[in-house]
């Protein structure tokens, strides 16, 4: 069984071990076909309670939910929508929704995914088209603001970097679900610093990224703490939750050697960034000397970003 490396903050505010929730977009497979896999691995029933949705109760990491990863699954049934979303089959991915694991839960779930790829299941790279992901719903460590700001700030200094050392798939890239933060952004969080509070970062977020598709996304966790505010602001809907919603990584679930574990390494290291502010303030004093007031290329400071934190004994 692959072992999970426990979080830097292993313990959330109330002495719980934090808990990551998944969502892993695959294709090749029928929901119903994922589902049986899931009962085999994991024990449990399954259930389909619609055309397009599955649900296992019961397993031995709590209640699962499988369906076709499209808004049409939640229109009114009918063969309407049933047929648009058999002709969809094709492209639109199959997605497994997990509820929050501990680490032992997050090793039981790889198991699955060996399953699932010895069964056909396709990845990102198996069409032009598929983009599949693997999502990664990380409790926070507190509710207090360094513990939610210091990760993104973290994520947002060495973004570059993780794309550069593990590249997503062309699709993904193409496609604008994971788009990287952008540079200005990036230079406001450095400019306000480590101790700013989390309404001045959320004014900040709002102004330059007011989106979803970021590969790490924040909306959620905002809107857990001011769902006023992001309701507002944001169309698109935002399920509050007290979580780092962390999209960026591929789901290479076909691919020889491929593991949930390889993805969970990435958030490993936000985090250890995170926790140490010496080498917070040493990226950003790079970044800023590296970036100036015009930013041609980002693969400069991904190299840059790479040395410093191999200097820090720090890598995936």
């Amino acid at each position: 069984m692959t072992e999970f490396v426990s979080l830097p903050q292993p313990f959330n505010a109330a002495g719980e071990p934090r808990r990551v929730g998944v969502e892993i977009e695959l294709g090749g497979l029928s929901e119903a076909e994922v589902a049986r896999q899931c009962v085999d691995v994991l024990g449990g029933r399954a259930e389909q309670v619609d055309s397009h949705v599955w649900s296992v109760e019961g397993s031995r990491i709590g209640k699962l939910e499988v369906y076709l990863d499209i808004f049409l699954r939640n229109a009114q049934k009918t063969k309407l929508r049933d047929l648009a979303l058999d002709l969809g089959r094709e492209v639109i991915p199959v997605e497994i929704v997990t509820e929050p694991l501990d680490m032992a839960g997050l090793a039981r779930l790889d198991g699955l995914r060996a399953a699932l790829r010895d069964a056909g299941a396709l990845g990102s790279g198996a069409g032009w088209f598929f983009g599949f992901g693997l999502h990664l719903n990380i409790e926070i460590a507190s509710d207090g603001d360094a513990d939610i700001l210091r990760p993104l700030l973290a994520y947002a200094l060495i973004e570059d970097w993780l794309r550069s050392a593990h590249p997503i798939d062309e699709a993904r890239r193409l496609l604008p679900f994971t788009d990287p933060y952008p540079t200005e952004f990036v230079r406001a969080l450095i400019r306000v610093g480590q101790g700013v509070s989390l309404d001045r970062v959320i004014d900040l977020y709002l102004e330059h990224t007011p989106s979803r598709n970021r590969g790490l996304d924040m909306l959620p966790v905002f809107a857990h703490f001011r769902p006023g505010r992001i309701a507002a602001a944001i169309s698109d809907k935002t399920s509050a939750r007290p979580t780092f919603h962390f999209r960026l990584p591929d789901c290479r679930i076909d691919e020889d050697g491929w593991s949930i574990a390889d993805e969970w390494r990435r958030w490993l290291v936000v985090e250890r960034v995170a926790g140490d502010k010496t080498l917070l303030t040493r990226l950003a004093q790079a970044w800023e000397d590296d970036h100036g007031l015009v930013t041609l290329s980002r693969q400069g400071w991904a190299s840059r970003c790479g040395r410093i934190l191999r200097s820090a004994g720090m890598g995936i």
